[in-house]
């Protein structure tokens, strides 16, 4: 399993259009990809439960990732994270 934390940088948080970039990412990965915020562990693959979580600016989140492609797609997503949130 990989894993990674990151605070959120964006003005505008985790908002529906870099979420639905963040998990049109996550889906090209067969690995089992989740992000947790605020006790809450949810699969990074399904949009509607991503912007449920409401992520805003300055809160941290962790995505874990565990398959066979774990680890590029762990780079993949980090990458993401770093430059657009």
């Amino acid at each position: 399993m990989k894993q990674f934390s990151y605070t959120i940088q964006g003005e505008h948080g985790l908002h529906a259009r870099c979420a639905g970039k963040l998990v049109q990412k996550a889906q090209n990965f067969t690995s089992n990809i989740s992000i947790e915020y605020n006790q809450r562990i949810e699969n990074l693959k399904r949009l509607f439960t991503i912007t449920c979580l409401g992520i805003s600016k300055g809160d941290f989140v962790t995505v874990k990732v565990e398959g066979n492609d774990e680890t590029e797609a762990a780079n993949v997503l980090e990458n993401y994270f770093k430059e657009n949130l």
